[in-house]
């Protein structure tokens, strides 16, 4: 790989070679780290899918029994409170939690702080399936991180933690807030 992170060694490279050639007035660089990270999730996801489908389960369903899981007994919390958790609408956790509902890992029952909101909680068959496939999950982090020293892994963690916390605005460890990037 060429000091300046080119590479035809990924796809990544190859485009930005490419665009050096046709519009040597730009500077494509940026796409070295956001498309590699692009084409990284879509890459990685893929990777991930099979223990879950394995179990009957989609990516987001095990993403909703983890975020249970994580509660600690009784593993339970609100259906909003588990879209906050996982990151995506209410809608979506609502499909995802009539799918494990049916298949048993969760029930739903009134709230006991609020008579209109509703607790989800994990079932002990969902407890059991969420350990099982945690394990399984963290192996199968494991070996596609493989491809990386403990080293690299770290830094590779590292650098994309300053990224992340960067782009989302979050305190840094000093308590300070970190202002997100600017968006369009």
């Amino acid at each position: 790989m060429e000091e300046n992170g080119d590479s035809a060694d990924d796809w990544v490279g190859t485009i930005v070679g490419r665009w050096r050639t046709v519009r040597p007035d730009l500077d494509p660089t940026p796409m070295l780290v956001v498309a590699r990270i692009g084409r990284l999730a879509a890459v990685i996801d893929e990777l991930l899918r099979p223990p879950f489908a394995g179990a009957g389960l989609a990516h987001g369903d095990f993403d909703l029994l983890a975020a249970l899981r994580r509660q600690g007994p009784p593993h339970a919390a609100s259906p909003g409170r588990l879209a906050e958790a996982m990151l995506v609408t209410t809608g979506a956790t609502t499909k995802r939690l009539d799918r494990l509902e049916r298949q048993g890992y969760v029930t739903r029952a009134p709230s006991p702080d609020d008579g209109r909101g509703r607790l989800v909680t994990l079932t002990a068959s969902g407890l059991r399936v969420v350990d099982e496939l945690f394990t399984a999950h963290l192996a199968n982090e494991a070996s596609i991180l493989g491809a990386l020293t403990p080293t690299q892994q770290d830094d590779l963690g590292r650098l994309l933690g300053v990224f992340a916390a960067a782009l989302e605005g979050v305190p840094d460890r000093s308590g300070e807030e970190v202002l997100p990037v600017q968006r369009g």
